[in-house]
């Protein structure tokens, strides 16, 4: 492949040039050096260096030291996250993985070659002289990168025995990516599936939100299932292949779980919406009866029992509490949808109460995503328009007195009675508010109260009422506006 000049920040290059200085090598290893040759942001960056840790520690004013791999965190002065720290790793050798994620020894070596052939992929094994613009490239990384597949460093089947977290990020990094994963290295997966069981959930969970979160989940799902590692992430997910739904589903429940996820993907929204859109009908393959009277699959109940799976399930992976309670009330909330025509306001705010003022536009692209997931093209049919429409207007502060910077209490105060009197006195103030909402002061509108409690009852009535029937037609305005924008009106 041809050499070509990699772009290394400032900060990156002060610690290798540092490193250079003092008479160790230094290059960049790893994903930063991957990134870059394929034109992305780095996330962090990674030096390798023939360098010991005390060594390394020894240049830099602000380091720290607190594992047993030699990785010395240099902290850097800028205000990038990403630049914040660069991690600088001694070449090492790995002895024997006795529990399939952690070696047993590790060892500082004096060669760059000893420390790429541990490492994970091709892709994943180049280096990079930022001093010289040179490359080391002893695996054919920048050659897999070109075809766009992933390959182990050796020996798939010794790579995955070592780490068997390799394997989920070997599909996580083609779903980043839009990668393929060579025939070999997917043989080698499906043949040590079972060791990701060894995995702690924690690391399992880390990957699996990478891979949602990614352009492309429906696809590494897919193919987690295909080699065999989805069900040592969620088992419950593989129960809906071929559990067929009823008419309304042109896709069995696992193809439409993964449908909506992608929806979800495509439309880039949060990691709660993909993670519902996931969970929301995992709960089918349980509920499923066939019903004579309807000659079709029922499906009584499953929102309840898919958000009971669905905490289970983020539970189990150790998700935040916060993320975990999210997602199931979404799961369970999910069926809220019903006909527009029939349905009210107070229904409409019981199902705002339920997820939050928050959630609640979570929950509507929840429905959009579940939606495409039947295979239907229209994410956004007439009555779902309605529906959204209605909780705009739910959501919405309406038109009214507790507008105002005064209200009933400041106006007995102020020395009227109780009474029908202080509400004329209160929408005849709204009404100058509507005009002038400059006018909205605790200052002008007790003067003006006073003006208005001198008024005899007949003409405040009249002017209060005038008042009320103003506020009325701006409520209907702006309610108008919102069926407009969601084209209902």
């Amino acid at each position: 492949m041809k050499e070509t000049q990699l772009t290394v920040l400032q900060e990156v290059r002060a610690v290798s040039d540092a490193l250079h200085a003092a008479g160790f090598q230094a290059y960049l290893v790893g994903g930063c050096v991957r990134d870059l040759v394929l034109g992305r942001e780095p996330k962090d960056w990674d030096i390798t260096t023939n360098a010991t840790p005390e060594k390394i520690q020894a240049l830099f004013e602000d380091t720290f030291y607190e594992n047993e791999y030699g990785t010395v965190g240099v902290v850097t002065k800028s205000e990038d996250p990403r630049l914040k720290v660069i991690e600088v790793t001694p070449y090492r050798t790995e002895g024997k993985y006795s529990n399939a994620r952690h070696p047993d020894e590790v060892s500082f070596s004096d060669t760059l070659s000893e420390d790429l052939k541990r490492r994970d992929f091709t892709i994943n094994a180049i280096a990079y002289d930022s001093a010289k613009g040179e490359f080391v490239d002893e695996h054919g990384g920048r050659e897999d990168l070109a075809r766009k597949v992933i390959v182990t460093v050796g020996n798939p089947h010794e790579r995955f025995e070592e780490d068997a977290l390799r394997m989920l990020r070997a599909v996580r990094i083609a779903a980043e990516l839009d990668f393929v994963i060579d025939a070999q290295t997917a043989e080698g997966i499906a043949a040590q599936a079972a060791q990701l069981a060894k995995i702690s959930r924690e690391r399992v969970r880390d990957e699996l939100i990478r891979i949602v979160q990614s352009p492309r989940p429906m696809q590494a799902l897919y193919v987690a299932q295909k080699l065999g590692i989805l069900k040592y992430v969620i088992p419950e997910l593989e129960e809906g292949i071929g559990c067929a739904q009823n008419q309304a589903h042109s896709f069995d429940v696992f193809e439409h779980l993964m449908r909506s996820l992608q929806h979800a993907a495509d439309k880039e929204w949060p990691l709660d919406v993909r993670l519902a859109a996931m969970l929301h009908d995992v709960g089918k393959p349980a509920t499923r009866l066939w019903s004579d009277e309807k000659k079709d699959w029922t499906f009584h109940g499953h929102d309840v029992v898919s958000a009971r799976m669905t905490k289970k399930i983020l539970n189990e992976l150790k998700f935040p509490k916060e993320t975990t309670h999210n997602v199931a009330t979404l799961v369970r909330t999910h069926m809220f949808f019903s006909d527009p025509e029939v349905v009210t306001l107070s229904a409409v705010r019981r199902v705002i109460a339920r997820v939050g003022k928050e959630n609640i536009s979570d929950l509507l692209n929840l429905r959009v995503c579940d939606r495409i997931g039947t295979g239907r093209p229209k994410a956004h049919p007439f009555r779902l328009r309605k529906y959204m429409s209605m909780v705009d207007e739910a959501m919405r502060d309406p038109v009214s007195v507790c507008m105002l910077n005064v209200d009933g209490t400041k106006l007995i105060k102020l020395g009227e009675k109780p009474g029908p009197r202080i509400g004329w006195i209160l929408h005849a103030l709204l009404e100058e508010v509507l005009d002038d909402p400059k006018k909205n002061t605790e200052e002008y509108l007790e003067k003006k109260a006073s003006e208005l409690m001198k008024i005899k009852d007949a003409e405040l009535r009249k002017l209060g009422e005038a008042g009320k029937d103003r506020r009325e037609e701006e409520d209907e305005a702006a309610i108008q506006k919102l069926r407009e924008k969601h084209h209902v009106s």
